[in-house]
C-alpha cells in the first residue's frame, strides 16, 4: 500500500504566514498528507490550521474534501494550493518544477475529476485590474491572471475613504510559537486602498465567493434602475468576505449601542470565541483577544458614570489616525438583563467554562461587559485602587496639553482617560516634579502641575491639578516609593512654568530675573547661567556703541515710562 504513494521531501507548511516548518508530502488514493521532519513540529505549537494534527504535526486532506489543486510560481520555487470544500486555502510549498509531471499523474491517478491546474502569474507591474473572490482570498487580476492574493481572515478593518475610494486594513499575523514576541517580526502590509470608479445596479452588488463561485466586482446592469456606487458594491463584498469561515457560528453576546468615546460614536459590540466585532456606522473592525493588552474600570469623577477602557496592540486605526485604547462609558445605574450563548462554539465553551461565566445576568451593564471582557481576553481587570482624592474620587481632574481629562493613580501605574488615554506603570517613571505648589501668603494660585520624568521616554505635563488633591497625591507617591522632585530643585535656570492664565493675582509673583537678583549669590548666578542659556554677551563681549548718545531724544521713554516727563511738562 505504502508503494502507492507518491512521495515530495523537504516541502513547506504555508497555509499559516511566518510558519518555517518542513516535512513530507504524500499523495494517495486516500488523500494529500503532509508531516513535519523530526524537530519541525515544534514550529506548529499555538498555530491552528484546520486538519493539522498535535503534536505529531500532521496534516490529512481526505479526497472527498478536495476541491480544487493549483499549482503555482512563488518564493519558495513552486506551490500546491488546496482549496477544500469547507472553504479552507491550505498552500504547500518548496516544489522543483521537475516535480510538476509527477504530481499531475498522481492527481489524474488518485483523484478521478480533479486536475491540477496552472496557475499563471501575471509580472505586467499594471496597478489597475478587477478582483474575484477565491474561497478566503481576494485575488486582484490583471488581464485575466492573478497577481496578488489577499487574504480576508487577516482584514481588520474596511471602509469607504471617499465617494470612489475603498480602504481595506489588515491584522497582522499570528506569530508562531508559544510567546513569540511581534518585535523580531519582518514588515507587513498593513493597509491597501483600491480606486473603483463608476456605478452599478442595486441588484448587481456582489455576495462574498462561495464554493465553486469566483465572483468579480464587475457586475453587469440589471433592468433595475437604481444604481448604487462600484465603490460601495466592492465595500460590502469585502466585508461579506473577511467574514468567511470566522463569523458562520453564532456570537456568545451582543451588545447594542455602546458609547464608545474613544474613537468616538455608538458601536456595537459582538463576542466571539476567539475575536470580538466592533460594528458602527461607518467603521467595522475585527479585533482579536490577542491584541487586547489591559483592561480597566474605573469611575469618571461626577460617580453617575462608568468607563471601561480596554488597551489594545496594535491599535485599530481610522484613516491616519490611531486608536490604542478603547475607551466606553456606561451609565452607573444602568441594569439589563442579558443572556448568554455559552456553547457558541468548542472554543467558547471552553474559555466560558474556565471563567466560571454564567448564562443569565441582571445587574449594571458596565459590570456584565466588564465580566465577559475579562473572561473572552484572559486579561486580569484593573480597577480603581487604594487612591482617594480631597472628595474621595477614585481619580483627580487634570489636563494633558490642550486635553481636559482625570488621572487614576493606580496600584501599579497611572491611568489617564478618556482622550487621549495613557497608562503610565509605576517602573517607567524615574521621578515626578511638582510645580506650582508654593502655598505661602505670597502665592495664591489654586492649581498646580505635575511632570513625569520617564526612563528612556517622552515626558508628561499634567496641568490645571486642584491644589486640594496635593496631599494625598503625595501620600500616594510616599507610598508606593517614588521619587518627588519640586521644581526648584530639578532646574536653577530662569522657568516661567509658574505663570496661570487662570490667577491674574498672582502674575506678579512669577520669577523674574529681578528676584533671582535679591535671592543672593544664588539667584545672581542662577541669573548668569539663564543669560548665558540665552546666548546674550556677557561682559567680558560687552563693547562701546559708538552711536549711542546720552540723553537723546526718544519715542520709547514716551511710550512705555510711565515716569517720563515731557518736555511740555516741564514748562508747566
Amino acid at each position: 500500500m505504502g508503494d502507492s504513494r507518491v512521495p515530495f521531501s523537504d516541502i513547506y507548511l504555508a497555509t499559516e504566514p511566518y510558519v518555517k516548518s518542513v516535512g513530507q508530502v504524500r499523495i494517495g488514493a486516500s488523500g494529500i498528507g503532509w508531516k513535519a521532519a523530526e524537530g519541525e513540529a515544534e514550529a506548529l505549537q499555538g498555530v491552528n490550521i484546520p486538519g493539522l494534527s498535535m503534536p505529531a504535526g500532521m496534516l490529512a486532506l481526505q479526497r472527498e474534501d478536495l476541491r480544487r489543486l493549483q499549482w503555482q510560481r512563488v518564493a519558495r520555487g513552486y506551490g500546491l494550493r488546496i482549496y477544500t470544500k469547507s472553504g479552507t486555502l491550505h498552500k504547500l510549498d518548496g516544489f522543483t518544477a521537475d516535480d510538476y509531471e509527477q504530481l499531475r499523474d498522481a492527481v489524474k491517478r488518485f483523484f478521478s475529476g480533479l486536475t491540477l491546474e496552472v496557475r499563471d502569474i501575471s509580472f505586467k507591474g499594471w496597478n489597475w485590474g478587477k478582483t474575484d473572490f477565491e474561497g478566503s482570498d481576494m485575488s486582484f487580476r490583471v488581464e485575466n491572471r492573478p497577481m496578488f492574493d489577499l487574504p480576508m481572515a487577516y482584514v481588520s478593518n474596511t471602509n469607504l475613504a471617499n465617494k470612489n475610494e475603498v480602504s481595506v486594513e489588515f491584522q497582522p499575523p499570528r506569530m508562531a510559537g508559544k510567546g513569540t514576541k511581534r518585535k523580531n517580526a519582518p514588515d507587513e502590509l498593513v493597509e491597501v486602498r483600491f480606486y473603483v470608479p463608476g456605478t452599478i445596479a442595486t441588484g448587481a452588488t456582489i455576495p462574498a465567493a462561495k464554493d465553486d463561485e469566483d465572483m468579480s466586482v464587475d457586475g453587469e446592469k440589471s433592468d433595475n434602475d437604481d444604481e448604487v456606487s462600484a465603490a460601495s458594491a466592492f465595500h460590502e463584498a469585502i466585508k461579506n468576505a473577511a467574514d468567511l469561515g470566522q463569523v458562520s457560528g453564532d456570537s456568545i453576546v451582543q451588545f447594542p449601542e455602546i458609547l464608545c468615546l474613544t474613537p468616538r460614536g455608538r458601536y456595537g459590540i459582538d463576542m466571539f470565541s476567539n475575536f470580538l466585532r466592533l460594528r458602527g456606522k461607518t467603521y467595522d473592525y475585527k479585533i482579536p483577544y490577542d491584541n487586547v493588552q489591559r483592561l480597566f474600570l474605573v469611575s469618571k469623577p461626577d460617580e453617575l458614570h462608568m468607563m471601561f477602557i480596554v488597551g489594545l496592540n496594535p491599535p485599530i486605526r481610522q484613516g491616519q489616525t490611531r486608536y490604542p485604547y478603547l475607551v466606553l462609558q456606561f451609565v452607573r445605574d444602568e441594569e439589563v438583563a442579558v443572556d448568554l450563548n455559552l456553547e457558541a462554539d468548542e472554543d467558547a465553551k471552553r474559555k466560558t467554562e474556565a471563567a466560571k461565566l454564567r448564562r443569565h445576568y441582571d445587574e449594571p451593564l458596565y459590570r456584565i461587559v466588564a465580566t465577559v471582557f475579562k473572561a473572552m481576553t484572559d486579561k486580569k481587570l484593573i480597577e480603581g485602587g487604594g487612591f482617594g482624592g480631597y472628595h474621595g474620587s477614585q481619580g483627580i481632574k487634570a489636563s494633558l496639553k490642550a486635553n481636559e481629562g482625570t488621572l487614576y493613580p493606580l496600584d501599579k501605574g497611572f491611568l489617564f482617560a478618556p482622550k487621549p488615554a495613557h497608562y503610565i506603570p509605576h517602573s517607567e517613571i524615574a521621578s515626578i516634579v511638582f510645580s506650582r505648589v508654593d502655598a505661602s501668603s505670597s502665592n495664591k494660585m489654586r492649581t498646580f502641575d505635575l511632570k513625569f520624568n520617564m526612563h528612556g521616554a517622552l515626558d508628561y505635563q499634567f496641568v490645571s491639578i486642584n491644589r486640594e488633591e496635593h496631599a494625598s497625591l503625595e501620600e500616594y507617591m510616599t507610598k508606593h516609593g517614588i521619587k518627588m522632585l519640586s521644581e526648584l530643585n530639578e532646574t536653577t535656570s530662569v522657568s516661567y512654568k509658574g505663570m496661570d492664565a487662570d490667577d491674574d493675582d498672582e502674575s506678579d509673583e512669577d520669577v523674574t530675573p529681578a528676584t533671582l537678583l535679591g535671592a543672593g549669590g544664588g539667584g545672581a548666578a542662577a541669573l548668569n547661567a539663564s543669560v548665558g542659556a540665552m546666548g546674550l554677551n556677557s561682559d567680558e563681549d560687552e563693547s562701546e556703541d559708538e552711536d549711542f548718545v546720552a540723553g537723546s531724544e526718544s519715542d520709547v521713554p514716551e511710550e512705555y515710562d510711565e515716569n517720563y516727563e515731557s518736555p511740555d511738562d516741564a514748562e508747566e
